[in-house]
């Protein structure tokens, strides 16, 4: 049986899906009387599911779409674009809040896009632009259909740099007093995290970075300081966000970015790079045609009219950045470059620190779940030997996320793929410690609110669910 998987999930050799799922359903509950096995169930050649009572007698089971609240986290669910259905997430919803405003509505509101530079690079290869140009045109295109400002998650992704070297240090430096300050493991892909909470809960949370992802802490700035400035509540904001991954959709929905007194949260709606390129589609419109516009440099790392970005990783560059700052701080070293291993496969490498033939900072990099599984099982059985951990959910991380534009009819997915990385690691890298508007709004936005609100608006927090079993059946 041919896969329903989309392509763009099958370029590396990992058998990364726990099981191959087709379609999500709600748990359906099955009558268990006391010490008695009262019904087993049966999966039927169409898939459906029936219950098989002790007389025999057959009972269909009833399947239920789920909703985000419902979502358990499995591989598939995580990582396929066909299987997460949310309405309230899509590109339709942007097209109707435009609509609304120009038709006049009472409620007019000021729209907001934050595209994420996967996301750029991803059209950019699609559409055969260098980055910049795809960002210059991609703000062209949208100001075209009504938003009022476009900018760009580099420039948020430097916070949640910034935060995570320095969450690292103080784990570190209270490693001996507390035994789950480490290994510190990235908090910025929300499949990783819907997994963590769902499966492994109240084990492995402590673990997990407090700090927001760029998506988040581009909502933090978005209802917050620019709110403020622009003197509107954040109610009158919609804000969109453009993203590699469907995951984010989840994020965003997330009620620790709910603002309960504005009744808004702090991500309108996630759309991701292929719902662009539909949106394009839609008006018969090409990327490559569409006229340049300058960039909003208000929250957009860019300088002399070409983006920035950060060293490392497709996915962020936690792990080099946090190794190079921990070095520097805990250890007086500078690294100017890294030297990874690669262990079982291209998506878990690691890269350590010596000193005197001692190995002090060991970190890896763990992309895809088959190997997340593993380092999770190290972990709980005492053998992982990390004190960092840059955890993503997608085979080759972000660059591929299942979210990304798919490879036209005839084009190698690893050859597109391939093109991705390519644009994307094209741009200037920027140091967060060099990023002179991100250390001003350290001084005038983050000071002027206090510590602990600070911290509230850079920093985040886990929830464990229990797991769906006891008589709960389930199809991923």
């Amino acid at each position: 049986m041919a896969s329903l998987f989309s392509g763009v999930l099958q370029l590396t050799d990992l058998d990364d899906f726990i099981t191959p799922s087709q379609e999500c359903v709600k748990p359906v509950k099955v009558e268990k009387k006391q010490g008695k096995s009262v019904a087993k169930i049966q999966i039927e050649d169409d898939g459906s599911y029936v219950q098989v009572n002790q007389d025999g007698g057959k009972q269909k089971l009833q399947k239920a779409k789920i909703t985000l609240n419902d979502c358990l986290a499995c591989s598939g669910c995580i990582t396929s674009a066909e299987s997460v259905l949310i309405t309230q997430q899509s590109h339709e919803e942007l097209f109707k809040v435009l609509h609304n405003n120009k038709a006049g509505a009472t409620e007019q509101k000021v729209v907001v896009v934050s595209v994420s530079p996967q996301s750029r690079a991803s059209l950019a290869a699609r559409y055969d632009l260098s980055s910049t140009e795809a960002g210059k045109r991609l703000t062209s295109f949208f100001k075209g259909l009504g938003v009022h400002h476009v900018f760009e998650t580099s420039f948020s992704r430097t916070f949640s740099l910034l935060e995570s070297q320095r969450e690292f240090v103080e784990r570190f430096q209270r490693k001996e007093q507390d035994s789950k300050c480490l290994p510190m493991m990235t908090s910025a892909c929300p499949g990783w995290i819907c997994y963590a909470e769902k499966t492994h809960g109240e084990f492995i949370l402590p673990y997990i970075s407090t700090t927001r992802s760029p998506q988040q802490m581009m909502g933090s700035l978005v209802k917050g300081y620019f709110a403020e400035k622009q003197r509107l509540s954040p109610q009158q904001i919609y804000h969109v966000a453009v993203m590699p991954c469907f995951d984010k959709k989840l994020e965003a929905s997330r009620s620790d970015f709910y603002l309960k007194e504005a009744e808004t949260r702090e991500v309108d709606c996630v759309i991701t790079s292929g719902e662009v390129q539909k949106m394009l589609e839609e008006k018969n419109v090409s990327l490559s045609d569409v006229e340049p516009a300058p960039l909003d440099e208000m929250f957009s790392s860019v300088s002399g009219g070409e983006f920035l970005s950060h060293a490392g990783s497709g996915s962020g560059g936690y792990l080099h950045h946090v190794f190079t700052y921990a070095a520097r701080q805990l250890f007086g070293e500078e690294v100017k470059e890294l030297t990874y291993k690669t262990l079982r496969n291209n998506d878990f490498q690691e890269t350590t620190l010596e000193k005197d033939g001692v190995a002090v900072l060991c970190f890896a990099s763990t992309y895809g779940f088959r190997n997340i599984q593993n380092l999770v099982q190290k972990l709980k059985r005492g053998k992982s030997p990390y004190h960092f951990v840059e955890v993503m959910a997608c085979p080759s991380g972000c660059l591929n996320g299942g979210g990304q534009v798919k490879p036209v009819p005839g084009q190698n997915p690893k050859e597109l793929l391939r093109k991705v990385e390519e644009l994307y690691k094209a741009e200037r890298p920027l140091s967060p410690e060099d990023d002179a508007r991100v250390a001003e709004l350290y001084q005038s936005w983050l000071h002027s609110v206090g510590e602990e609100r600070a911290k509230e608006l850079l920093h985040t927090q886990y929830h464990t669910v229990e797991k769906m079993t006891n008589g709960l059946v389930m199809k991923w």
